[in-house]
């Protein structure tokens, strides 16, 4: 790899690739939408959580808190590790009456057999517990992984738009695998050696105490000299395995992004520039993995190592105490048994080390998602929209608490009451009102934006790329808020609307098409769940997507995967707005619905989406201007303003910028 391209990857992924550093989160692009190049598509990659943990404590106060809800089982585990521990310890105990009696006088065969009928008692039952405690903690576990996953998955479903437009797919994704694995690796292990390593300390120290209090207090001097090397090794483990995690995370994001673009490598010949991108990122993530896993693996050996100098220095010691001092032989066998047991359990946890330090910085990067600031809530009184679907129709419900109930001229249109709430029909009008917003505060992208569509008007807009003129739709749906400036939806804002309620009334068909895996019926009733079969039919139709649909292989039951892989993007496109067809919603948006069909299938579509407007507001994006000729009124928008505003004739005889564009003197870049 050259060195120029190897400094570019170098500052490229510098800020994701080293969690030590602060990483500020990258914005939507300031000129057009967020879902334009940049962070905000697939193939963006957004920041890594990392560096030191703020609190490490709330980290695993709040990873313990998912097993806390099962009481009783952690309250069986801890019984079963406490009745393992004692008859581990009480088995190995039964050596000193063993051996003492067989270096006797007295000693014969049947004092041998009978104790070692007690030891394998003793240790049965500390097999039985062991089993218990193994198996109800895996229980346990799961059962918390289960409702990690599912906070995590919920939150994601309450993060804003901004968030999945500054942050990178595969990441996020890497939060449900990597990490989340991670967790429950320690839960099903780690939580249980950690308990059991506590109780045999503390049993193996008073047995110890009570076998030679000399020997003791040699085993116990080794402890420093441990515990040491466990604060020495264990932080640079730590260290290298969160830079592990955040190295894993941008491979993944990667590896999405490159699979999903594949085609676009292919046409512009990228496939060896991205093999240098993944190599150079496959390497960083073996660098910090050999670091984490050699410092995480060396941990047993060095621990083990510490433990044998102390096993030998106690039993070159007890030798001679009883040589010297007639210390019973079956005592030193015991006691040089537990001075080795003594060890052990802080050798499981340095075996641990690896386990813990990964699920720790797996939970961080879990937590900071759930953490991630949600979209706002609804207005303490918010207005609802509800359906009667008797008479097919929609209405608001506005409660007589909110501050709407009281303004001037409110009760012209309202066309009933109950004891909670006004009811006015929904008809559809938006209105825009000085509206101004920017992605990011230091660059506005819409200024004073003023516009109003009636009910069954059509509204559409054309201008260069970047105008902003996505940006409008996605204020009409909340995805983003405004800064300044008032949008209403039938002369109510839409800040005081339910979001849920005011999304469900407006229908959209995005440029960039997003097929579920399920049948074609499926993916079209995703536009209205209650709709019945023959609905979903009819509103292929009115899509003009009928057809096609009959000529696959299982009709309407065709299962698609891979985003609809096994249609083309003009067939995809269709079954698209068939979704919106279905809904009866009375705002339509149309960002550059038609711009993946044919000039053919556009024109088989004109009437069936003639019909599908008629009787909804509908707002269009269009670079073909052709598409745009009958509408109510265009706006021409440019930098963020409408600089000409009328229906097609008039602009026309304008002779201004939509005059450039519609007779070729000019062309939208």
């Amino acid at each position: 790899m050259k060195q120029e391209r190897l400094e570019y990857l170098q500052r490229k992924y510098e800020s994701r690739l080293n969690p030590a550093k602060d990483v500020v989160m990258a914005q939507a692009p300031g000129g057009g939408r967020p879902g334009g190049p940049g962070p905000g598509r697939h193939g963006g990659r957004g920041n890594m959580p990392g560096g030191k943990p703020k609190n490490l404590r709330m980290t695993i106060g709040r990873l313990f808190a998912y097993i806390a809800g099962e009481k009783w089982k952690l309250a069986i585990v801890c019984i079963c590790v406490i009745g393992g521990t004692v008859a581990n310890l009480a088995g190995s105990y039964m050596l000193r009456p063993i051996i003492n009696g067989l270096t006797s006088a007295d000693g014969n065969v049947s004092t041998l057999l009978r104790g070692i009928m007690m030891m394998a008692a003793i240790y049965l039952a500390g097999v039985v517990a062991q089993y218990l405690q193994q198996r109800i903690m895996i229980d346990v576990s799961q059962n918390a992984i289960m409702k990690l996953r599912n906070d995590l998955f919920h939150k994601l479903q309450k993060l804003p738009v901004r968030y999945y437009d500054t942050n990178n797919h595969g990441d996020v994704m890497s939060r449900f695998t990597n990490d989340v694995d991670a967790v429950g690796e320690m839960l099903n292990n780690t939580v249980v050696q950690l308990i059991s390593g506590t109780i045999n300390i503390v049993g193996t120290f008073s047995l110890m105490i009570y076998t030679n209090v000399w020997l003791t207090v040699i085993t116990v001097l080794m402890i420093p000299l441990m515990l040491k090397a466990v604060q020495l090794v264990g932080s640079r483990s730590r260290k290298y395995y969160r830079a592990q995690q955040a190295a894993i995370g941008t491979l993944n994001g990667y590896i999405e992004e490159t699979v999903t673009g594949q085609k676009v490598v292919k046409v512009f010949t990228h496939e060896e520039e991205a093999r240098e991108e993944f190599e150079y990122l496959n390497g960083d993530l073996r660098g910090k993995q050999i670091k984490a896993q050699f410092f995480g693996g060396i941990m047993g050996p060095v621990m083990g190592n510490l433990s044998q100098v102390s096993y030998s220095l106690t039993a070159c010691i007890g030798g001679i105490l009883c040589v010297l001092k007639g210390f019973d032989l079956g005592g030193l066998t015991v006691f040089v048994n537990y001075s080795r047991q003594f060890s052990r359990p802080i050798n499981e946890v340095a075996m641990q080390v690896n386990t813990i330090f990964s699920a720790l910085a797996g939970a961080e990067r879990v937590f900071a998602v759930m953490d991630a600031e949600p979209e706002k809530e609804d207005a303490e009184h918010a207005v609802l929209i509800k359906e009667d679907k008797k008479n097919e129709k929609s209405f608001y419900a506005i409660p007589k608490s909110s501050p709407l109930a009281g303004q001037e001229g409110f009760m012209e249109n309202v066309i009933g009451q109950d004891g909670d709430y006004y009811y006015k029909d929904v008809k559809g009008a938006v209105t825009l009102q000085n509206v101004t917003f920017g992605y990011n505060p230091d660059k506005t992208i819409l200024k004073n934006i003023s516009l109003y569509a009636k009910p069954g008007q059509k509204i559409a807009f054309v201008g260069s790329t970047g105008a902003g003129k996505t940006t409008i739709t996605n204020l009409i749906n909340r995805f983003y808020d405004i800064d300044e400036g008032s949008i209403t939806v039938d002369n109510i804002p839409i800040s005081e609307l339910e979001r849920d309620s005011l999304r469900r009334n407006i229908a959209m068909v995005l440029q960039d098409t997003h097929l579920f895996t399920g049948t074609v019926r499926e993916n079209i009733r995703y536009g209205r769940l209650d709709a019945t079969d023959e609905e979903v039919e009819q509103a292929a139709r009115t899509a003009s997507a009928h057809s096609f649909i009959m000529r696959l292989e299982h009709g309407y039951d065709t299962m698609l995967e891979g985003d609809g892989a096994n249609l083309s993007q003009g067939q995809r496109q269709l079954i698209n707005i068939a979704r919106a067809a279905i809904s009866k919603a009375p705002v339509l948006i149309l960002d550059e619905a038609t711009s993946s069909v044919d000039t053919r299938t556009e024109k088989h579509i004109e009437k069936g989406m003639d019909r599908l407007m008629a009787t909804r507001t509908t707002l269009v994006i269009a670079h073909r201007l052709s598409t745009v000729r009958n509408a109510n009124a265009i706006m021409v928008l440019e930098n963020g303003e409408i600089i000409e505003r009328g229906d097609h004739d008039d602009l026309l005889l304008q002779k201004g910028r939509y005059y450039e564009l519609y007779t070729g003197l000019s062309e939208l870049d």
